[in-house]
């Protein structure tokens, strides 16, 4: 075991984890800490960073701003030093590029020098009273061991795809996240099939349906969900992604929890107004005069297994349209899956499974400050988008992780280095919070009809 105890060690290097690295590096108190990625360099989603497409929060959901709009790593300062702060200014957009939003996680991460990069996980222990964490290099094999008190586990999710698939995954059937690197090929096919209808489905087939004109290949687009739904948006909803709903959210019982969450699907997972207005601008214009688009759209349609065409080339997709039950075949050269991403517990925890509390359907207990709930363990592991079920809708969104973050430092820390200070927002989300604010009472403490005065 190496001699060297650190505070911390973080396991993967996301946004989140890298907004952790950052607030340590400026925090005003020592914070012995290192971040460990099993990849070469950073880069974010780097299969989907396309042409033309924004993150879909504000640039102040950078790494920092929102916990510390002074930290010398938040997205303006990047600006500055790139010396394109003018150049933004009469941009004029709230809404960045994707692909500036990985430069400027690039330039981060290029100046942490806590950051350690080709450091695959593939145990952590607890030896002594604190964590051991085992890594090899993916390249050379070469295996380091790091020891902290505390653990941060912020993998991220992984792409989804349905078991059935699996068998013709490769170079014509791909998830979304590598369409990057197969975009030349589906620009030389005949027919192009993207299944899915979420944010990465819609910039797939916008990106596809823009570039339509100048190639001659059939475009598809077949969705599940009941139809091409566009992500709830608009200022007043916006107020649930503040810290004061995840307070909010994590005080309600498991039921209302579970139940809440099925029906905000399309606060975090639909398609946002500006892909959906291009997809049905390019729809529109190539439809002018005599024009018939090579095009097709179908939701409430299940794709439940794909088959490789071998004499033919291509694959048959059978579908099924779950409202009528109907099913049918469809081929296509390239099918796009865009079928999501998904969390799975990680195999490196499995030395620690028996000291990890779970809820009744097998799901990690995690605690309103984001740490594990353990049975005996001296040190905490804190946990990055990993706690939906939990803390509600906010768990992935950027503009929460430095809150997240700034909770995380706190406790490791253990002193308030940052203030995770509540959002000040027009809407009350607890009956509680509106009594107190507005004068109101409680029906168990108000008269009797006939007693008021």
């Amino acid at each position: 075991m190496t001699d060297r105890v650190r505070n911390v060690v973080g396991i993967g290097i996301g946004p989140f984890n890298l907004g952790l690295a950052a607030l340590v590096d400026d925090a005003p108190a020592d914070v012995d800490a290192v971040f460990l990625e099993q990849e070469p360099e950073f880069n974010w989603h780097e299969g989907m960073l396309i042409e033309e497409t924004t993150l879909e929060v504000p640039f102040l959901a950078d790494l920092v701003t929102m916990a510390d709009p002074s930290n010398p790593y938040s997205y303006l300062s990047y600006l500055h030093d790139r010396d394109r702060l003018y150049e933004f200014y009469f941009y004029e957009e709230f809404f960045i590029p994707r692909r500036e939003y990985n430069d400027y996680c690039r330039w981060v991460a290029d100046q942490l020098p806590s950051l350690a990069f080709d450091r695959r996980v593939t145990d952590v222990r607890e030896e002594g009273g604190v964590f051991v964490v085992e890594t090899v290099d993916p390249g050379t094999g070469e295996r380091t061991s790091y020891a902290a008190e505390n653990v941060v586990m912020g993998i991220g999710t992984q792409r989804h795809v349905p078991d059935q698939f699996e068998d013709v995954l490769g170079g014509d059937v791909f998830h979304s996240a590598s369409y990057l690197h197969n975009r030349e090929r589906c620009l030389e096919a005949d027919s192009v099939t993207v299944v899915g209808s979420g944010q990465s489905a819609a910039e797939v087939v916008r990106d596809l349906l823009e570039r339509q004109p100048d190639h001659d290949y059939g475009l598809d687009w077949i969705t599940r969900s009941r139809g091409f739904f566009q992500m709830a948006d608009g200022k007043l909803g916006h107020m649930v992604y503040t810290p004061d709903y995840i307070g909010y959210f994590y005080d309600l019982d498991r039921e209302t929890k579970d139940e809440l969450l099925g029906s905000q699907d399309l606060l975090y997972k639909g398609i946002d107004e500006r892909t959906s207005a291009r997809i049905y601008d390019a729809l529109y214009r190539n439809s002018i005069g005599d024009a018939d688009p090579d095009v097709g759209l179908l939701a409430a349609t299940e794709v439940t297994d794909i088959e490789s065409r071998e004499s033919r080339g291509g694959y048959r997709m059978i579908c099924r349209q779950c409202q009528e039950d109907e099913r049918f075949l469809h081929d296509s050269e390239v099918v796009v899956l865009g079928t999501g991403y998904a969390r799975s517990d990680p195999p490196f925890l499995a030395p620690l499974e028996d000291r990890l509390r779970r809820d009744g359907q097998g799901r990690l207990e995690i605690t309103r400050d984001f740490r594990f709930v353990t049975d005996g363990l001296d040190g905490e592991i804190f946990v990055q988008n990993a706690e939906l079920h939990t803390h509600g809708i906010n768990a992935p969104d950027l503009g929460l992780g430095p809150y997240r973050n700034a909770t995380i430092v706190n406790a490791v820390a253990s002193e308030e280095l940052y203030e995770p200070a509540s959002a000040d927002v027009f809407q009350s989300f607890a009956a509680g919070d509106f009594v107190a604010d507005r004068g109101a009472r409680r029906l168990s403490d108000a008269p009797r009809v006939g007693d008021e005065d």
